[in-house]
């Protein structure tokens, strides 16, 4: 009988996490399957990139286990944890070019850090993925050259370049104009579909994600709230996430922080 593990590259279950005094996750337990794009979502403070960084191993639970393609990476010793790392592609929140090399050398970067390919064969495989993202004719560029859309298809490139089998993305759409944000859409969902890979994208922009994704995960209070595809997500009972879904500025999280009675507030001398 077929192992049902095997359909699914991320297996976290009862995963327990802190920060000092706060509880970041609690008894949190999500799967990511094999081939779908995969969205994290939740408002911010709700440990989004937190999970990223349990999945790639640079935070360690307090209890629970995390699996990446059958690994469990909390067991990993060092040596293993890279090498599960060059399996997977991060696109950074803003991109994280390094400022002092072209664009063509921001993608060759891994190639040359993990690899032992010719210079010819690096030159092939580098402008290859740029043009994949549309931005071969820009390989002598700088970084400060770059607008912000072109900044964050560079960086898809590099996320690329190792051919990954997980590819993930931290807030891909902040900071984008339309045009660039429409680039980055169809990418994120082309590249997942033509590389056969598994993408992760964390994000909080509802309306953006739900046009790429197969299924979004919901986090709150350190808890998987919710999960389904954007259609069933916006049907769903739970209050909660129909306040996040919809954008409403009021309901289960108050609009006002907690704070005294206000006629008392304002007559009291001091703040309390």
């Amino acid at each position: 009988m077929p192992d049902a593990s095997a359909d699914y590259i991320v297996e976290i279950d009862g995963l327990g996490f802190s920060r000092g005094a706060r509880r970041i996750f609690d008894n949190l337990s999500i799967r990511i399957r094999r081939g779908e794009v995969t969205a994290i979502m939740g408002p911010s403070g709700a440990g989004k990139t937190t999970l990223l960084r349990l999945i790639t191993g640079q935070l360690v639970p307090e209890h629970g286990v995390i699996r990446v393609d059958g690994r469990l990476v909390n067991e990993l010793s060092r040596r293993e944890l890279y090498e599960l790392r060059r399996e997977i592609g991060m696109l950074f929140q803003h991109g994280a070019l390094l400022t002092d090399y072209d664009v063509f050398e921001n993608v060759a970067f891994p190639l040359r850090e993990h690899t032992d390919l010719p210079e010819r064969m690096i030159r092939h495989v580098v402008l290859a993925k740029l043009h994949a993202v549309g931005l071969r004719g820009a390989a002598s560029m700088m970084p400060s050259e770059l607008s912000g859309g072109m900044a964050r298809r560079v960086a898809l490139a590099r996320a690329i370049v190792m051919d990954p089998k997980l590819l993930i993305y931290d807030e891909p759409f902040a900071g984008l104009d339309p045009i660039s944000l429409g680039a980055v859409l169809r990418l994120i969902r082309d590249m997942n579909d033509a590389l056969d890979i598994t993408s992760i994208v964390v994000s909080h922009d509802v309306t953006q994600t739900a046009t790429v994704v197969d299924r979004s995960h919901i986090l709150s209070d350190g808890r998987v709230v919710a999960s389904g595809s954007p259609q069933q997500l916006r049907m769903h009972e739970s209050d909660f996430v129909q306040q996040f879904m919809h954008g409403l500025a009021d309901g289960p999280v108050p609009f006002h922080y907690p704070a005294p009675d206000y006629a008392e507030h304002l007559l009291s001398r001091h703040d309390s």
